[in-house]
């Protein structure tokens, strides 16, 4: 069993971008974070926050144990729960926890369609057909919410908030720039620092993540990426005015995979299910039939016991795992009965004996690991 990590909801990616918002006025209700305060008592005329997705604190020190990253990583952070890019990047877009979004995994379950549905793209999970001539759009009726860059535009007008986004992501800001590589993105700030009006820039890179499920933890593809990295930011930001702050963090880091399981070998808990789990392979969520619940636990435990913390659906909130706050009407029907948490290097693929689960990848994220959970913040100023 790996050391688990808690999300830290009075020190987590959450309070990072609280203490952003309540610098530009914006009212939240939210904790902010303290060793960025202090930074931010000082007035900037540019506020730069990088999204390295994946960089976890132990990714880093794992590729550059001395390089210029370390040696601006000012506080540890954890992110919150899960440890996945859907909760995680959503928390910064919003300024709220999953608990509040609603945004919880890669795949999470409609009711209104049947179906469960990847809520990035917002295909069917299981085999990435579109969903068509849907009557009712739930992702814009209830799961819609408020960005940080309105947000901040609200509080502030003298304000301009910009995103640096990859070509397929959704559009978040009415200032939304694209950019497909790191020497994109950092074009990108260079330009947009260079105008006289005050500014919130959001850089999100999808690297080193997509490099890091495809090659591990350890590779040298993930260790290339981030000196790269570091030498490209350190040359533009002693550049940079005295009135330009960058922060650099993540979403949440990764854990090297050494099992993978599916549920459809286990006819006895099978036979527990009124359907097929669901969310990710790190952590799953079962729908349990009523009066097989006890049994459930104990052929689930019996198996999969020193691998995956399981709890039922009321554990789990009353853990306060998605965080605090006003909670988003869709939670209950998102997690099922029963949720599965991985405190190994283990995985559940999700698959039915329709459809094949997606491809095991050599790292993955999702889990409780301190490898998973805990991400840096980066603080680069003059």
């Amino acid at each position: 069993m790996s050391e688990i990590i808690l999300p830290d909801y009075s020190h987590c990616i959450l309070n990072l971008i609280t203490s952003i918002l309540k610098y530009y006025h914006v009212p939240t209700e939210h904790e902010s974070l303290p060793t960025l305060n202090d930074i931010l008592k000082n007035r900037y005329k540019n506020i730069v926050f990088i999204i390295l997705d994946g960089m976890g604190e132990h990714i880093l020190e794992k590729a550059s144990p001395n390089g210029y990253f370390k040696g601006n990583d000012i506080d540890c952070l954890t992110s919150v729960y899960p440890s996945t890019t859907t909760a995680a990047l959503t928390t910064y877009y919003s300024g709220r926890p999953p608990y509040e979004t609603g945004w919880i995994a890669w795949s999470q379950y409609f009711k209104e369609y049947g179906r469960a549905i990847d809520m990035f793209s917002r295909r069917q999970s299981l085999n990435g057909s579109e969903i068509k001539s849907a009557k009712k759009d739930v992702f814009k009726e209830m799961l819609n919410y408020q960005t940080v860059f309105e947000r901040i535009e609200e509080a502030s007008p003298q304000i301009k908030a910009y995103e640096i986004m990859p070509t397929y992501a959704d559009k978040k800001s009415k200032r939304s720039i694209r950019a497909d590589s790191i020497e994109e993105i950092i074009s990108n700030i260079e330009l947009l620092c260079e105008n006289p009006e005050e500014k919130f820039i959001l850089a999100y890179s999808d690297n080193p993540d997509g490099l890091l499920h495809k090659y591990g933890t350890d590779s040298k593809e993930v260790k290339d990426f981030i000196t790269k990295t570091e030498e490209q930011l350190q040359k533009i930001c002693e550049k940079l005015s005295e009135d330009t702050l960058v922060i650099i963090s993540a979403d949440h880091g990764h854990k090297n995979i050494e099992k993978s399981y599916s549920m459809l070998d286990y006819p006895e808990i099978q036979e527990c299910l009124i359907m097929p789990e669901s969310l990710e392979s790190r952590v799953v969520a079962f729908w349990v039939k009523e009066e097989m619940k006890e049994e459930f636990e104990k052929r689930f435990n019996k198996q999969f016991g020193k691998e995956f913390w399981l709890m039922t659906k009321q554990e789990f909130l009353e853990k306060h795992f998605l965080g605090f706050g006003q909670k988003h009407p869709k939670i209950d029907d998102f997690i099922g009965n029963y949720i599965a948490l991985s405190t190994s290097s283990s995985i559940i693929r999700l698959e039915t004996f329709l459809e094949e689960g997606k491809p095991v990848k050599k790292s993955t994220h999702c889990g409780l690991s301190k490898e998973e959970m805990e991400v840096p913040l980066i603080i680069i100023k003059k």
